[in-house]
Parts: structure tokens; C-alpha cells; sequence
């Protein structure tokens, strides 16, 4: 025998096994209204552009690592793409392929998971902009418990680009997935957890840091973070299904999450639990439960439709206004999509990552929004869904899906995705990003 085929084929059934059905017909799991979709040339774009990027979509689907996918591309604020393919439920692995399957819509909310953190840090930039707090303030300022075990003079800012060292926390005897909906306990253990060098190196804070901003978030307008998110940014823009949580009338239409892909063990699981405090398996399922929509998780459990996602990035790329309704002042967006440093290895997420103050941000040859998308900003979330604007382009894109997976056959399409998006969305002139800056207050 070749040393390694019997891995190779073992691992080659086991992604076959643990990934959803897909129908031949992929227009008869597509939906979208086509009125909806304004035309190509009208945006600077081309027909054969814009279906080579859906064709990448329908690849990705096709895999069968994703069983619902929603997409939404935007072009000088207009909608381009507004699509949905798959299933929101009932065509997960292991699910009887007879069962009742509810089709995947672009009005199907779906879990953002560390996507929207993007979406929280926005809130702490408002606080900042109404005065109610200084980014460079620390944060036992205002949460006085937070300043414990060499913790007290960690600002907000560092917080915000994961240079807070505080990127995990030691459960102890706490069940994961109880401290994951429990406030007062993650926080308790959050203030009573000793720093790892604060300031000196990134280190991705993939829960810690949004427990700390709702708690910061209510301290200083005595309103709990669910409701001053939806009085000050998801009320005044129209977004009716963006939330941390879902009251229970929403929860029934959020797409369920799957553990899809080749079955990660050993190492891969315990990277996973070292960044995220959960293996593959337990994240996902947690994300189904009852219990994870009814807490608030800035960092992990926000809800949005794909077009919600690209409409919010839609009002950063207009400089914090969107169809008349203004939300944030230009020079707050600024602030939140500025690079903070030099890029470097993240030491949780073992990758380069060039970081704002709360987005993730793209690069000239590696990043996470496709080649050459420098001034693009925004977020990846479990394990790829990915919400974007790239101010080059007057592009906002959201990509979620269902599939939760380590390694999978989607892979090679999610990057022809991204590649086909940077290539067929011109960059625009000089003279049109100076007039786009001007309009939005950018400049």
C-alpha cells in the first residue's frame, strides 16, 4: 500500500458523507426576484462578469460544504446581486433527504457569528462620538471591576484591535456553553482574568472583548446593548432583522447551522477550543439552540440577511448615511477603518491580518476580501461567512452560509469567489474615488 492512501481515502469518504444534498438543477434551489437587480452596465459592470462571480457562488453550493448560501453584491449603492441557493433547513447532513425542506431565501436570517463584530464596534465608536466615552480612555474608567489582576490601565482602543491581551479566558468548571449565555459569569471571569502582555502583541479576541463592550455599552447609557443597537443603528437604517439574539417570533426563520467538511480532530479541534472556547461540533450546535438566541454575545451571535449585512456596509462606504438617514458622522467611520499598525502574524489566528479599530481589513496580495483590495474593510465570522466594503470599488458585499467546517471542498471556489469579485468590480478612476470622497464626507 502507498503510504497515505488509506488516510486519503478515509478522509475523502468522510467529506463526502458530511456534506449536504445537491439537485442537479441548481435553479430549482436559487431564489431571487430578478426586478431586484438592477443592470450590470448601468454600475460600470459586465453581464459575463457578474454571472462568473454567481458561478462561483453555485460552484461553492455545488460542493455540497454549504447547504444554504445567501449573497448580496452592491455597486455605487446599488443591488448587482441579491441571491439565495440551498436550504435554511432540513437538508443538513444526516437529515433524511425525504424531510421537510425549507428553502434558503435572501430574507433568511442567518447567524454572522465573529462577522459581527464589525457590526458591535460600531456601536462603542457611537459612544465615543456622542461624547460618552474616549477610545484611549481605559476601561476600568468606566468598569471599575474590569481593572483587576494588572488590568487597569488597558484601554478601549486596544480592546478594539485585539491588543488587549485578554484574547481567552480559563472556564474552570463552567460548562462552555453555559458561560457562553451567561453575562455576569463570563464577565466575572473576564475581570478576574490576569493579561498576557497588553499592548505588546495582536492576539485575536474572538469572545472576550464584545462581553466587555455590551457591558461598557450599558454602564455608560444605562440602556442594555440589544436596545440601544436597535434605537441608534438598526430602527433608523430599516434593518428589521439584524439583532444580537432573535426575539422567539424570528427564531423559527433563522438558518440552521451544520458541521459540514472533513471531521477535524487533535490539533485542529484544539486550536479551535483554544480561540473560540468551543470544538468545531459544540459551536455549532450551541448556535441552534434556544439559549444562544435569547443571550446577547456582541462578538458571536448576531443576526442579519445577506442584504441587511451589505446595507450596513453600504452606510460606512456613504460615510455613515444610507437613503437619507444618517447614523454615524464620516469622521467616526474614519476612525473605525483605519489601519492601527503595522501587519503582523496574529498569534491566535496564526495568520497576517491587518486590523482597524473593530474591522479586519484587506491587503494588496493576501486578504481576506480578495487580491488587491487594500482599502477594503470589514469581517470574517465562522467559518466563512465574509462582509465587506471595498471604497476602490464602491463595492459592499455579504457572503454567509451554514456550513461550519475546518477543511472542505469549498475551498479553492471561495477564493475564485473573491478573486472573480476583485476582477470584475473595477477599481475606480482617480477622479471618481475623489468625487466618491467628497460626496460621502471621507476626504
Amino acid at each position: 500500500m502507498i503510504p497515505g492512501t488509506n488516510f486519503v481515502r478515509q478522509s475523502t469518504l468522510s467529506v463526502l458523507s458530511n456534506r449536504s444534498w445537491v439537485p442537479k438543477d441548481l435553479a430549482s434551489v436559487t431564489t431571487y426576484d430578478p426586478a431586484e437587480e438592477v443592470d450590470p452596465e448601468s454600475v460600470g459592470l459586465t453581464r459575463k462578469g457578474v454571472d462568473a462571480i454567481w458561478k462561483t457562488v453555485e460552484n461553492m453550493y455545488a460542493t455540497g460544504m454549504h447547504p444554504g448560501i445567501s449573497f448580496v453584491l452592491r455597486r455605487h449603492g446599488q443591488v448587482v446581486l441579491k441571491r439565495a441557493i440551498g436550504h435554511a433547513s432540513g437538508n443538513g447532513p444526516g437529515e433524511v433527504r425525504n424531510e421537510r425542506k425549507v428553502l434558503m431565501r435572501p430574507d433568511t436570517p442567518i447567524v454572522l457569528f465573529s462577522a459581527c463584530k464589525a457590526i458591535a464596534a460600531m456601536v462603542v465608536h457611537l459612544l465615543s462620538e456622542k461624547k460618552l466615552i474616549s477610545l484611549l480612555d481605559p476601561v476600568s474608567h468606566y468598569i471599575p471591576e474590569f481593572g483587576q489582576n494588572g488590568k487597569r490601565d488597558i484601554t478601549i482602543y486596544q480592546l478594539l484591535t485585539h491588543k488587549g491581551g485578554i484574547p481567552t479566558v480559563d472556564p474552570g468548571e463552567h460548562d462552555p456553553g453555559d458561560l457562553l449565555v451567561d453575562q455576569d459569569a463570563v464577565r466575572h471571569l473576564i475581570y478576574a482574568t490576569a493579561p498576557d502582555k497588553p499592548g505588546h502583541h495582536q492576539v485575536y479576541h474572538a469572545l472576550t472583548a464584545g462581553f466587555v463592550f455590551a457591558d461598557l455599552v450599558e454602564r455608560v447609557t444605562g440602556r442594555p446593548f440589544r436596545s440601544v443597537f436597535r434605537d441608534w443603528i438598526t430602527r433608523p437604517l430599516g434593518l428589521t432583522r439584524m439583532d444580537f439574539g432573535a426575539p422567539k417570533k424570528l427564531r423559527a426563520q433563522v438558518a440552521r447551522n451544520y458541521v459540514t467538511g472533513f471531521r477535524v480532530g487533535g490539533p485542529a479541534n484544539l486550536y479551535l477550543q483554544h480561540v473560540f472556547g468551543a470544538n468545531l461540533e459544540d459551536a455549532t450546535g450551541i448556535s441552534n439552540e434556544d439559549r444562544f438566541f435569547e443571550a446577547v454575545i456582541p462578538a458571536g451571535n448576531g443576526i442579519g440577511t445577506a442584504d441587511e449585512c451589505a446595507r450596513f456596509f453600504q452606510c460606512l462606504l456613504n460615510g455613515g448615511e444610507l437613503d437619507g438617514t444618517r447614523v454615524f458622522e464620516p469622521l467616526t467611520v474614519r476612525r473605525a477603518v483605519v489601519e492601527v499598525g503595522k501587519p503582523e502574524i496574529d498569534r491566535g489566528l496564526l495568520m497576517p491580518i491587518r486590523f482597524s479599530a473593530g474591522m479586519m481589513l484587506g491587503g494588496k496580495r493576501f486578504s481576506l476580501f480578495g487580491s488587491d483590495t487594500e482599502q477594503a474593510f470589514g469581517h470574517l465570522g465562522f467559518t466563512s461567512n465574509t462582509i465587506w466594503a471595498d471604497p476602490e470599488r464602491d463595492i459592499s458585499v455579504a457572503f454567509l452560509n451554514t456550513g461550519k467546517l475546518g477543511i472542505g471542498l469549498h475551498v479553492p471556489h471561495h477564493v475564485c469567489m473573491l478573486r472573480n469579485i476583485s476582477r470584475y468590480c473595477p477599481k475606480l478612476s482617480e477622479e471618481e474615488q475623489g468625487q466618491r470622497l467628497l460626496a460621502t464626507g471621507m476626504c
